[in-house]
């Protein structure tokens, strides 16, 4: 299955707010749901669309987001925290949270035409798992430069997440440590994405 190229506010509609997939918004989610009715969701549906939520919201394959899952799985720790430090640490997500692109897809296409730089050196993997300590920057160059301040000037702009720290003047982003689960930007119950793979084999 390949990456979602579709309307986006169509997945938010049926799914809430994905934050990573686009800044665009509709109306209320309370009017939203008069609008649909009550409706009963079976469990197979409910696990199904916080899968699919998880997937949206960080741009994944089916297929990499189930590879997610199995590192998890095998990691210690609770499996469905350590899925989201996984995806959350994502080199593209980190740039997001930063506030250096205003979605994960613009993110990935900073990452993918090779204007970041981690700790000196050029990454234009995406998916790179960033550490602690890790120090995110734009290429030396004023085209790198300029899409980032591009995406760190607009105003109000949220803060950067704890765990993270955002250099404005110097678009420099600091990965502090891992990501807590009280952070994640995502309104997400992660134990029934861990459910919906564990029944799926």
């Amino acid at each position: 299955m390949s990456r979602y190229r579709g309307p986006y506010l169509k997945k938010i509609r049926r799914l809430g707010a994905l934050p990573g997939l686009t800044n665009k918004s509709i109306i209320d989610e309370s009017d939203l749901r008069k609008q649909l009715g009550s409706v009963k969701k079976s469990q197979y549906r409910i696990r199904l669309e916080e899968k699919q939520k998880l997937r949206f919201h960080y741009g994944l394959t089916e297929r990499q987001l189930l590879k997610y899952a199995h590192i998890a799985g095998k990691a210690k720790g609770p499996t469905g925290l350590v899925l989201l430090q996984l995806l959350e640490m994502r080199l593209d997500n980190i740039i997001f949270r930063l506030g250096m692109a205003r979605t994960i897809p613009g993110a990935r296409q900073l990452v993918n035409h090779r204007h970041i730089l981690v700790n000196g050196r050029l990454v234009d993997i995406p998916s790179y798992r960033c550490k602690p300590r890790d120090i995110i920057t734009a290429k030396d160059d004023q085209k790198s430069k300029a899409l980032i301040q591009n995406s760190l000037n607009p105003s109000p702009r949220k803060k950067a997440p704890s765990h993270l720290t955002l250099d404005q003047v110097q678009a420099k982003g600091v990965v502090n440590q891992i990501i807590d689960r009280s952070r994640v930007d995502l309104k997400i119950n992660e134990l029934l994405v861990v459910e919906y793979y564990s029944r799926q084999t």
